[in-house]
């Protein structure tokens, strides 16, 4: 297994112990929370930067870089949506076109045809990891006025959020777009 995979992998196994601390009521659990979250997020920038540098490009790579993404960014929405600090509507819209996509994806597997991510999808992933940042950075479980740097700190994560969403749906939509032929005999 070569090093872009394992950090997949790594990625994908960091994601329990970012739940375990960030569902932790205390300020200094949800900085460690942040942490291994960001720390994931890196993981995978740096994998897919060293697969095509280093043409490491695996099929595994191209199926499973996209899965241990949704896996992160949902624990994330979901630990939100569960705190009170994310709207559940949003949640759910974002969750069901990763749902989605994964669906289509499996078909296309299944037609002989591994799709890797497309940039707007990669655009679409690092808006919901920096939004989800955001959200646990300035976001209170209080309110905006007991999150950091205010109601600004509030508004930025919130806009950062939706900027997300709206990323979310345009990329799921042009990825069947892109990938139809996939499922013509449907």
């Amino acid at each position: 297994m070569n090093l872009p995979n394992k950090l997949t992998l790594l990625r994908i196994c960091m994601i329990p112990f970012f739940v375990v601390f960030a569902k932790m009521g205390d300020f200094s659990y949800q900085v460690i929370a942040v942490v291994i979250y960001i720390l994931a997020c890196l993981t995978d920038m740096l994998d897919g930067k060293i697969a095509r540098s280093r043409n490491l490009v695996t099929n595994f790579g191209k199926f499973m870089d996209p899965i241990a993404d949704k896996l992160l960014v949902m624990s994330a929405m979901i630990v939100l949506t569960a705190q009170g600090r994310m709207p559940d509507w949003v949640c759910i819209l974002m969750l069901a076109r990763e749902f989605l996509v994964s669906g289509f994806r499996l078909v296309a597997v299944e037609n002989g045809k591994v799709i890797a991510a497309g940039m707007l999808g990669k655009i679409k992933t690092v808006f919901q990891m920096l939004s989800t940042i955001a959200i646990m950075l300035l976001v209170s479980v209080n309110g905006p006025e007991a999150s950091l740097l205010g109601r600004p700190g509030y508004v930025l994560a919130y806009v950062l959020m939706y900027v997300a969403m709206v990323l979310t749906v345009v990329s799921g939509a042009d990825y069947i777009l892109r990938n139809r032929e996939c499922i013509k005999d449907m």
